[in-house]
């Protein structure tokens, strides 16, 4: 069964199938709504059904509370249609950012590397089409035999006419669907189906301001991204990356980093771990407190934050006592299965994703 959804304020019908998710339906119609995790657990989809019945699907309690449901609310990165509907979502339109429409891409397992502690790089050649897809985007990555997915951020810096080839970045979840299959079962050479572009923390290129770039662990994968993009595309403001890792163990990416900022003048690399340890003379600390300690102020940059929840909330607190407000910070929270069922992060202060 198909049924008719209306988006208000814009006025535009997409046709969503029963077993497909509003925001899918949308997305693929070229259509963009608020959405950040895709699997229930944030609330930045949060819309109001105005006309028509849903069915929830797998909503946290945490991101759609019960009497929310009861006022008619609902989150579109799970909600299936039951009748025609017309939603209200909060659709916003921003200088300088052209999305493009979500597809399926089948592709072929090229490289998998083990390139830091429970950490896994895999690149993915794809065999049907090109991605199209701003830097900071990420796709959803089919687990099979499951009728799930997972969303993983793209680390490649994306190239004129799309890519034929992405790089992923993946640290292992205990417990976690897609740790098993990718730690455990995948191999070079098989076959991947996944679909994207997804996500609207992106980078923003009309800007002339200095940027900060705060990573927590695999947070760096849509940094990595930015990062190339933005030398690529010759911005010539002072870019600093700040990534955090557990551990020197957990470290990934230094060299390649480092040889960037050989490169270019303008690129700033500042590694950290949580702990001293012998062999590492880089900074120590979380992430929030050695951006803190380089600049007491941060008015007039432009700042990404990436990475686990309570590490994005510490450097958003960070960023706003050195005077750095909501409409320079630029979020994505990297939410797990656990965080739909506990509620992950409360603390919300700001979000641009």
């Amino acid at each position: 069964m198909r049924y008719k959804v209306k988006i208000e304020p814009i006025g535009v019908e997409v046709v969503c199938d029963e077993n497909q998710t509003i925001l899918d339906a949308c997305l693929r119609n070229g259509i963009w709504v608020p959405h950040a995790c895709t699997h229930g657990t944030c609330a930045t989809c949060k819309s109001k059904i105005v006309e028509g019945e849903v069915d929830f699907g797998l909503a946290s309690n945490f991101a759609l509370m019960d009497f929310e449901r009861e006022e008619g609310y609902a989150l579109l990165c799970t909600a299936k249609p039951r009748s025609d509907l017309i939603i209200e979502a909060d659709v916003e339109v921003e200088e300088g950012l052209e999305f493009s429409p979500v597809k399926d891409f089948i592709g072929e397992v090229a490289e998998i590397k083990d390139c830091a502690m429970d950490t896994r790089k895999i690149k993915i050649k794809i065999e049907n089409d090109k991605i199209k897809f701003l830097a900071g985007q990420y796709i959803q990555l089919d687990i099979p035999g499951t009728g799930q997915n997972r969303a993983f951020s793209i680390a490649s810096g994306p190239e004129v006419g799309g890519n034929e080839e992405i790089e992923l970045q993946i640290r292992r979840v205990p417990g976690g669907l897609a740790s098993k299959y990718i730690f455990e079962d995948l191999n070079p050479g098989d076959k991947v189906k996944f679909a994207g572009p997804f996500g609207r923390f992106v980078l923003r290129k009309h800007f002339d301001n200095p940027i900060l770039f705060l990573a927590g662990g695999t947070g760096l994968a849509p940094i990595k991204s930015m990062i190339i993009d933005a030398l690529n595309s010759g911005l010539k403001q002072e870019i600093y990356l700040f990534h955090g890792s557990r551990s020197l163990k957990h470290v990934y990416d230094f060299e390649f980093f480092k040889g960037i900022e050989e490169k270019f003048s303008n690129f700033h690399y500042i590694p950290s771990i949580d702990n001293p340890e012998e062999g590492w003379d880089g900074e120590v600390g979380f992430v929030h407190e050695v951006v803190g300690r380089r600049f007491p102020k941060f008015e007039g940059f432009k700042a990404y934050v990436s990475g686990p929840p309570p590490m994005v909330d510490s450097c958003i607190k960070t960023l706003m006592k050195g005077r750095l407000f909501a409409e320079d910070i630029y979020v994505e929270r990297f939410f797990t299965e656990k965080d739909r069922v506990t509620g992950g992060s409360k603390v919300g202060i700001v979000s641009r994703i």
